[in-house]
């Protein structure tokens, strides 16, 4: 019964054929290569169309609240691996506020006040003096 089922199912091809079917063309073959170039230049399509979208979002300051918004965040400075320390203006006052990770906490509320231009400045001038006295040093008299 065995040989006799698979003898049929081998001979189905032959017995449509004689039927009189219709001759079937085989379907064109597809590359391997021209598949995998589609895929590549749709997902560099993608890909460029997110970096046009963030840089659009940038550009016209869509992540930004703009100069209406209510918060400012003025400074900030890590005091830890991963606790800052941030001052931030809210409305006619500022906020000193500790982050750390799970937690916002206010240190203390000051009156608004001025921007003063940081020492930083000063230092880096500094550095940069002490740098071209080394470089002049190195070069000799």
């Amino acid at each position: 019964m065995k040989r006799f089922a698979a003898g049929l199912l081998l001979g189905l091809p032959l017995l449509a054929q004689a039927a009189g079917a219709p001759d079937v063309t085989p379907a064109p073959a597809v590359s391997a290569a021209s598949s995998l170039l589609q895929v590549f230049i749709g997902l560099v399509a993608v890909l460029l169309l997110i970096g046009a979208t963030a840089w659009v979002a940038k550009r016209f300051g869509v992540a930004q609240g703009g100069p209406s918004s209510l918060l400012r965040v003025l400074s900030s400075a890590s005091v830890g691996t991963r606790e800052r320390v941030v001052v931030v203006e809210v409305g006619e006052s500022w906020l000193v506020v500790g982050v750390a990770p799970g937690s916002v906490n206010i240190l203390t509320t000051l009156p608004r006040g001025e921007v003063q231009p940081t020492a930083a400045s000063g230092l880096n001038a500094g550095f940069a003096a002490r740098l071209n006295q080394l470089i002049e040093k190195r070069r000799g008299p």
